[in-house]
């Protein structure tokens, strides 16, 4: 692939430039800055913001160039740059009260048809109100890696589980996320939906993206980038992300 024509580079947070629910390293943080002197750099996640806080920008060095950086957080329904002095919201699409409670609801019927036993232990809240999306981790919030990692690799238990809640949910977007999480979001939000967003907010064309993920499979949580034309790379984690970036910045 020519990456000269490529002028930002859309990349998934966990998984991705991280792994799952861990900062991203010293070395790939200097790679994100070496980067950013020549190109842009739009982070899409099904993760909140306060994720994001964790998890990615305190490995950046506080006197680095960020102006060339955006942030979007679950599945682009928020978005935040950096104004010289600090990270600002330039909009949310927050869910209603309202719209919470009957996810909450569904989420509370679909667990109990397809017996998922709620007994079983749980590191941390198995819900959490990303204020834009609600987002179930079926081990807590907190789950090991290790741990997370096996218990549906093969996404047929989180399967079972949207099965159920799709009918309940049919005006929202009910999707697997992650290694253990199951995300609802307002009708028509996926990563396609993201695409869309940054193309309007920051004015890129299609063709001057590159978008890198490690769920690009069908069923994934990156899948629906391929529908909007961008090119793709599929990559298993940080170390190829690392090794990707490499050949961009040279």
């Amino acid at each position: 692939m020519d990456y000269s024509r490529k002028k930002i580079i859309v990349a998934d947070l966990d998984g991705t430039l991280s792994v799952s629910k861990t900062p991203i390293d010293a070395e790939m943080a200097a790679l994100v800055i070496e980067l950013l002197k020549s190109r842009s750099l739009a982070v899409i996640s099904g993760g909140s913001y306060a994720q994001f806080q964790k998890q990615f920008l305190p490995s950046l060095p506080r006197n680095a160039d960020l102006s060339r950086l955006y942030l979007f957080p679950t599945c682009a329904t928020a978005f935040y740059k950096y104004d010289g002095n600090g990270w600002a919201k330039v909009y949310s699409e927050a869910l209603s009260e309202g719209e919470k409670k009957k996810i909450f609801s569904a989420f509370d019927a679909a667990l109990k048809d397809t017996g998922f036993d709620l007994s079983q232990r749980s590191y941390g809240d198995r819900f959490e109100d990303r204020v834009t999306q609600v987002s179930f981790s079926a081990l807590g919030q907190k789950c090991p890696y290790e741990i997370k990692s096996k218990w549906d690799a093969d996404h047929r238990k989180r399967d079972v589980i949207v099965a159920a809640l799709a009918p309940r949910l049919q005006e929202f977007e009910v999707r697997i996320g992650g290694t253990s999480t199951i995300d609802v979001t307002k009708k028509g939000i996926d990563k396609e939906y993201g695409i869309n967003k940054i193309s309007e907010h920051l004015g890129f064309k299609r063709e001057e993206m590159l978008f890198v993920g490690d769920a690009l499979f069908e069923g994934g949580n990156d899948y629906p980038v391929k529908k909007t034309g961008v090119d793709c790379v599929q990559v298993s984690g940080p170390e190829e992300v690392k090794t990707l970036l490499r050949e961009v910045i040279s």
